[in-house]
């Protein structure tokens, strides 16, 4: 992967290619950006111009570079047991998806390469086994006599264990090692792993250069092109997302629509309360990234919700699609007496899911406390 295929981040990459040049490479930097700000493909891309830039056949370690088959670059990420592998599961034993992932979805979040392997209902992990490995192919002599390079995709998913295996290795690496770990939350890391990293902090991309690309790589008109990348908040994948108009944000709209509706007769209605133990039921058992997923969602839809009721319409771009359900006659019950205190609960239970607690009574404990806060009065000033 090139650096003129990346999208945007043209200080990234002038920063990035001007230190290589001058020999200033540290041998452990940190990539921080949300998804879809294209973290990743830089990371591969600055891992070509290292390796490239000294190989002696330039145009051959392209092409191993394109393929992602260079011996002396190496990559971690987030894997689970599927049907092909049922334990020890590892980033070697999944390259062959990987590559095919890239391809397709350079951009690509964590749930879609989940998907991509058929685990969408499981939590990838970077674990002790993985560590093991990085530790016993980062000793290797490189094969081309330049860098050996570690990209460590998702890095906030290493469990305390790997982290702690790798600490060494990242703090006193082998002469001309370089670690690449690229993380959306930094704060998800050991701080003892962040110390030791130069990090690189990526910000969102434009609605011009998602509109620019949009247009280019798919061929669509620049009225389309300018719709997804308004919806897309700066995140490219999101962007894709929104013209695919995937199926899954027509059910997280119905589970979202369900849930507010019960939760606003509760009150006062004990009876009703069956019908959010209902509903905890069905979505503990969609498995827990898809959990994660629709409760960023909600807290997209209640965000999008204050902003309509504030009357700032130009910043609005959800669009419900179930009948009978008026967006603008639900905005003016989330305000800014309630939407700090319902965005801490659902990031406590965002938190807990993550940690593998039990969705069902972590989804029914935030719906009773739905039920108070949707109905609490904004103060008057």
């Amino acid at each position: 992967m090139l650096f003129d295929e990346i999208i945007g981040q043209d200080s990234i990459k002038n920063h990035l290619t001007t230190s290589a040049d001058n020999g200033r490479v540290p041998h452990a930097q940190l990539f921080v950006g949300k998804e879809g700000s294209g973290t990743l493909p830089m990371a591969i891309a600055y891992a070509q111009y290292l390796l490239c830039s000294t190989s002696n056949d330039a145009a051959a370690c392209e092409l191993k570079c394109a393929n992602f088959a260079h011996p002396d670059l190496h990559v971690a990420f987030p894997v689970t047991t599927n049907d092909s592998v049922k334990k020890h599961p590892v980033s070697n034993l999944f390259m062959t998806d990987w590559r095919a992932f890239l391809k397709e979805q350079p951009y690509g979040s964590l749930y879609n390469w989940l998907q991509f392997i058929g685990v969408e209902n499981k939590q990838g992990l970077i674990g002790v086994d993985e560590a093991e490995n990085i530790v016993k192919s980062l000793q290797l002599k490189s094969y081309e006599g330049g860098f050996k390079i570690l990209i460590i995709w998702m890095a906030e998913k290493m469990n305390t264990s790997a982290a702690n295996k790798l600490l060494k290795l990242i703090e006193e690496p082998p002469e001309k090692t370089v670690f690449l770990l690229v993380a959306e939350n930094e704060e998800q890391l050991l701080k003892t792993i962040t110390s030791r990293c130069q990090a690189v902090y990526f910000p969102v991309l434009t609605e011009k250069e998602i509109v620019t690309s949009l247009i280019n790589n798919l061929s669509i008109s620049k009225n389309e092109a300018t719709k997804a990348a308004y919806q897309s908040e700066g995140n490219y994948n999101k962007a894709l997302h929104v013209l695919q108009n995937n199926s899954s944000d027509l059910v997280f709209e119905e589970w979202f629509i369900t849930w507010i509706r019960a939760a606003f007769k509760a009150k006062g209605n004990a009876t009703v309360i069956q019908q959010l133990v209902t509903w905890s039921d069905v979505i503990s058992k969609s498995g827990r990234e898809t959990q994660k997923r629709f409760l960023a969602y909600c807290l997209h839809f209640f965000r999008q919700s204050m902003l309509l009721n504030y009357q700032s319409e130009a910043l609005v771009f959800l669009e419900t699609q179930t009948p009978g359900f008026d967006l603008k006659k639900f905005a003016p019950f989330i305000h800014s007496g309630n939407i700090l205190t319902i965005e801490k609960e659902v990031n406590e239970a965002l938190y807990h899911i993550e940690r593998n607690g039990n969705a069902k009574i972590i989804l029914l404990d935030l719906s009773i406390k739905l039920t108070r806060l949707l109905h609490t009065k904004e103060a008057v000033v």
